[in-house]
């Protein structure tokens, strides 16, 4: 899987749709262990809620 990036609406919906789920021990997408990275258009030192981004970044686990 490539790395993509979606909106938060979309990420909601892919949760939803169950195309990511939590599987206990991490994100699942495709049978691979993935990452969310929140893509902030301030700089992220001053944020901390992970929650508060328009777009975030679906990685494989270990990729970047």
């Amino acid at each position: 899987m490539e790395e993509i990036v979606v909106s938060k609406e979309e990420l909601i919906k892919m949760f939803e749709d169950e195309r990511i789920i939590d599987s206990g021990r991490g994100w699942m997408m495709d049978n691979e262990e993935v990452e969310l990275i929140a893509l902030h258009e301030v700089d992220p030192k001053f944020l901390q809620d992970i929650t508060n981004a328009k777009f975030y970044k679906i990685t494989v686990k270990g990729k970047k």
